[in-house]
């Protein structure tokens, strides 16, 4: 069976298996025809598509080349010569073959004329349909093919969308449910900056929903914004709804007495409620108590008891029975608290809630202050149920906390967090062992009928384990293991056990009851599983995959894969989707401790040694598959890296999985003070975080330089920082970019580092030449040419032509630019490098185009844009339309400029470029202008400005505020 989204990134499923449907221009084929729902597409149109006006003279062969392999990835058992029945070929052209219902957006159109068809007192049923329709939406249609922004199949969606979700707010206003449509509508109002009508919705449910402050908060701001970016003021629609919020329209706030709610439509991140859940009525009763009573500001519970009593387990038993009342979503983090390695920080526990919410990559906030920040402003006038699991302390949970009384905080510690309860209101929720009968009924749950055979026997086990639901569990696995074993038998040896462990026990008699019962599974393991056991407590990261144990074992994946579905049978693990596994915390601090005892301490560090080595091998090779031009510059490593990657795309996603276990390893390296392997996996990994991964980049780079720092060690320090520096460049902080670059600067040449040294100063010339520095900027990009050159690299050597090329690109100097941005090209392609010339005909066709050589920038841009394409290199492509817009806008075609500055933008805002972002916009301001849109120019070249100014990008600022004037006489 195959399933296909183009509500959202274009993606593709065949019996649940996700398929690489492989670079932009197949994305965008198999998109084409996916929107055709089932009619075929001529060779005519897929060309005019993908190219417009300008095709390439092998158009027709790459259109075959695609459709070529799109038929091999959906028809795998299809033979060579037999016809295809997926994708067959119909007169000039192709159909994508499949049932209609297949498509996701088939079924939306389905669900809304079911919606649209029914009677006009039938609005909950039409709002039921319509909730369902807009659940199928995972973003703007085709959001990872941006070739495709401008098509009008793409446009008729967004519009549908759109009309859906007007109609749906008006259902749901009518029926008293305005509340639970708000986060939709903010949503949508976001991302429609200037789109009066949603706005006026927007004002219509806040007033519905009793929340007049916030209606008249979202007309006075859209008031003003219309007014400084337009110089207009509200329209007749946003006016009439700000009237009703001052006359307060009765409209119904809130659902009628025993209705039932609509379905959630939220994010749920709950692990699953635990099997065989027994008792806990009365805390659970408490727990009911704190949701239905009167709140004055965020509800807060902590959940507190002693290691092993089932904290979480009630947590979230709880939170599965209340879904309902938190329709906006669920979000869930271990915190990882009383992990003596790697508790988890604030900032990291922030960027997975964020994700639960849809804040992803560039989007995610790099300072911590400002991630929380974002956080509680996505929680706001959302009803999210959050549960904080395995805090230790206050100041880990604080900045979790949302500013929303809608949402209701879940946090689980063995700690009473006396903090939160004083200074934050919070409710305190001591649980207690498990009542003995509750805790023979779990028992009996767990193991069976062997409970009432000998109920003393069962009854002496529940007290050797303390009463503890962690304890009883394993206990029970041990008693299924061995099925021959009366209860009686095993509780004899739990008890000699126990009396031969009382000396070694320290704390509470539950701590106690816990350690004895993990000892006695422990010792139950081969010796094998059971060293696998105890390394396990030397992996930082949040969950570990076969690879890691194999390197922490010293033995090959399949025995540490073995080793895993032992201890996961012995419930000493739990697996979790993608061939991984997870450790209770008290589980990995036992491990720790056993590791402590049995396994020297030169085995120990020489475990870990193979853990980072492992990772940072493997992390090399998928970025030599990613970036193999970058291959001689990486650390030298003997380790065979595991897993091995056959595909650029199996690489990236080892990247994508390991990414938080990268950042784990590198903070564990930063502790345990062994800077070379932070600043190693910092360098290997540089272009892949800075990608869009900005947030783990900023980690992962702020580990390398303070570890460094601490060590004295100025040559890994001025690595670190350059790659900070860097960062912060494509932030667009110049001022901490220019800081960082300069300290790497002066530590480069003290050390005599020759590959650093040109790479800081070529981005410290970046730097200085946005800030409008532009004779510091050339001598800079000079200085690292000489630079590379001495050091005998010719790659640095090609790059540095290009970014002198680039700080030429100012009036006076064009046929400079031009000069080395061609001798650059010369190089990249003795080279063999395609992004490298890429990014030089890219530059090139833009300097062509303000020298009036139109057709050699048209061409330059044009072959740019499809070797772009075909390394799935998102901001060079974007680099290219924005410049192929501004060719356009010379040559006097509106049309095409608009479809090409458009989709620039699209693609900058996703990977997060600004200063592209803000290029592009004033080009399109450009455009509309020059084709009489005032108003649009206005919008587009405020956004552009506002970007600008954020950043200090001068030549944008001059170019938009230049702009701006003549736009407004004109309109």
């Amino acid at each position: 069976m195959l399933a296909v989204q183009v509500l959202g990134p274009i993606m593709a499923w065949r019996n649940d298996t996700a398929l690489a449907l492989g670079p932009p221009g197949r994305k965008a084929v198999f998109a084409l025809l996916a929107l055709a729902h089932g009619k075929p597409v001529t060779r005519a149109e897929l060309v005019d598509a993908l190219w417009g006006d300008r095709p390439p003279a092998s158009a027709a062969n790459i259109i075959h080349t695609h459709v070529k392999h799109l038929r091999q990835l959906l028809e795998p058992a299809r033979g060579a010569r037999s016809p295809s029945t997926t994708i067959p070929t119909v007169g000039d052209g192709y159909a994508l073959d499949v049932p209609p219902d297949a498509v996701d957006a088939f079924r939306f159109r389905s669900l809304v004329a079911r919606a649209t068809s029914l009677a006009p007192d039938e609005l909950r049923e039409a709002a039921d349909l319509l909730s369902q329709a807009l659940a199928l939406w995972h973003g703007r249609p085709l959001a990872d093919v941006p070739l495709l922004a401008a098509h009008p199949g793409v446009a008729t969606l967004a519009g549908e969308h759109r009309a859906a979700l007007a109609r749906y707010a008006e259902l749901m206003t009518a029926v008293g449910a305005a509340r639970d449509v708000l986060p939709a509508l903010v949503e949508h109002v976001a991302a429609h900056g200037l789109d009066e009508a949603v706005h006026a919705l927007l004002i219509r449910a806040y007033t519905a929903a009793g929340q007049r402050d916030r209606a008249f908060d979202t007309y006075h701001g859209m008031r003003r914004r219309l007014m400084d970016e337009l110089g207009v003021g509200p329209g007749p629609d946003l006016t009439a709804a700000y009237l009703d919020a001052l006359e307060e329209t009765p409209v119904a706030g809130a659902a009628a007495p025993g209705e039932a709610p609509l379905a959630s439509s939220g994010v749920n991140q709950l692990p699953g409620d635990v099997f065989g859940f027994t008792g806990r009525q009365a805390e659970l009763a408490e727990l009911g108590r704190v949701l239905t009573s009167e709140r004055t500001g965020v509800p807060i519970v902590v959940v507190c008891g002693t290691a092993g009593v089932g904290k979480t387990a009630l947590a979230l038993h709880w939170a599965h029975r209340v879904r309902s009342d938190f329709p906006d979503g669920q979000l869930y983090v271990d915190l990882h608290g009383y992990d003596s390695r790697s508790p988890m920080a604030a900032e990291d526990a922030l960027g997975r809630l964020l994700d639960g919410l849809g804040v992803t990559g560039t989007d995610v906030p790099v300072d911590p202050d400002q991630r929380a920040a974002r956080y509680r402003a996505e929680l706001a006038d959302r009803r999210v149920l959050v549960v904080l699991d395995n805090a230790s302390a206050v100041d880990q949970v604080r900045s979790l906390l949302p500013g929303a009384s809608s949402c209701l905080v879940l946090v689980t510690s063995r700690s009473s967090l006396a903090g939160l309860v004083a200074l934050h209101g919070a409710h305190r929720l001591d649980v207690d062992q498990l009542p003995e009968p509750d805790s023979l009924a779990l028992l009996h749950t767990l193991i069976g009928e062997r409970v009432r055979r000998e109920p003393e026997a069962a009854a002496e086990l529940v007290a050797r384990c303390g009463r503890l639901p962690l304890a009883l569990r394993i206990v029970a696995e041990l008693a299924a293991s061995r099925p021959a074993s009366t209860l009686a038998e095993l509780a004899g040896e739990l008890a000699d056990r126990r009396h031969r462990l009382r000396v070694l026990d320290t704390g509470d008699d539950a701590r106690a009851a816990v350690r004895t019962v993990f000892s006695w599974s422990y010792e139950q393991l081969p010796p094998e599983v059971a060293r696998a056991f105890r390394r396990l407590g030397l992996h930082p990261g949040p969950d570990v995959t076969p690879f890691a144990l194999a390197a922490l074992t010293g033995t090959d994946p399949d025995q540490a894969r073995l080793s895993l579905e032992v201890l996961a049978r012995n419930s000493l693990v739990r697996r979790v989707p993608g061939g991984r596994f997870v450790v209770h915390d008290l589980l990995l601090a036992y491990a720790e401790e056993l590791a402590g005892e049995h396994d020297p301490a030169p085995e120990r560090s020489a475990a870990v040694d193979r853990l980072l080595a492992d990772h940072l091998a493997t992390a090399s090779a998928a970025m030599d598959l990613l970036y193999p031009v970058d291959r001689p510059h990486r650390p030298d490593l003997t380790v065979t890296p595991s897993p091995a990657f056959t595909t650029a795309d199996a690489a990236r996603a080892w990247l994508d999985a390991e990414r938080s276990t990268l950042v784990a390893l590198c903070r564990a390296a930063e502790r345990d003070d062994r800077p070379g392997y932070v600043v190693d996996l910092a360098d290997t990994l540089y272009r892949y975080l800075e990608s869009g991964h900005y947030a783990d980049a900023s980690t992962i780079y702020g580990c390398a330089s303070r570890a460094a720092r601490r060590a004295g060690e100025d040559a890994l320090l001025a690595v670190a920082l350059t790659n900070l520096g860097a960062l912060r460049r494509i932030l667009g902080d110049y001022e901490r970019a220019a800081g960082h670059l300069r300290e790497a600067i002066r530590l480069h040449r003290r050390t005599g580092e020759r590959r650093g040294l040109p790479r800081a100063l070529s981005n410290l010339g970046v730097v200085q030449e946005r800030l409008g520095e532009y004779e510091e900027a050339v001598s800079l990009q000079q200085e690292a040419l000489d630079a590379h050159r001495r050091a005998g690299n010719r790659h640095g050597e090609a790059a540095a032509l290009l970014n002198l090329g680039n700080a030429y690109s100012r009036p006076g100097h064009h046929h400079r630019a031009a000069e080395h941005l061609e001798r650059a090209l010369d190089l990249f392609r003795r080279l063999d490098d395609a992004g490298g010339q890429a990014s030089a005909l890219a530059n090139l066709g833009d300097v062509c185009a303000t020298l009036r050589r139109y057709p050699d920038a048209v061409r330059h841009l044009s072959r740019a844009r499809e070797v772009f394409q075909h390394i799935d290199h998102r901001y060079g492509v974007a680099v290219t339309l924005s410049n192929l817009g501004n060719v356009h806008v010379r040559l006097g075609d509106w049309a095409q400029a608009h479809r090409c500055f458009t989709s620039a933008i699209q693609t900058f805002r996703d990977i997060g470029h600004r200063y592209g972002e803000a290029s592009a916009l004033n080009g399109l301001g450009e455009a509309l202008r020059a084709a009489g849109r005032s108003d649009e120019a206005l919008a587009a070249h405020a956004d552009a400005l506002r970007i600008a100014t954020e950043t200090g990008d001068q030549d944008e600022q001059d170019r938009a505020r230049t702009a701006l004037g003549s736009a407004r006489r004109q309109a």
